[in-house]
């Protein structure tokens, strides 16, 4: 079991610090019976170097799962 803290990206796993953008990914989970959603933070701004931001590296890895179980 993975556990996200509430400061921390789900992504790189460094944490969001205050006056930094972040996005949250509410997680809808049946198996957990009737327990509250679970929401994952990632950082939304680049970091230097990058040409993606960690919710965009995270969107497209769901885009690239997505289209592979389809083709599968």
């Amino acid at each position: 079991m993975v556990v996200y803290c509430a400061n921390q990206c789900a992504y790189c796993g460094s944490s969001i610090v205050p006056g930094q953008r972040w996005v949250r990914e509410k997680i809808h989970d049946p198996s957990r019976n009737g327990v509250d959603a679970i929401y994952r933070r990632y950082h939304a701004e680049l970091f230097a170097g990058q040409d993606v931001s960690c919710w965009e590296k995270h969107q497209m890895e769901q885009e690239i799962a997505r289209s592979t179980a389809y083709a599968a």
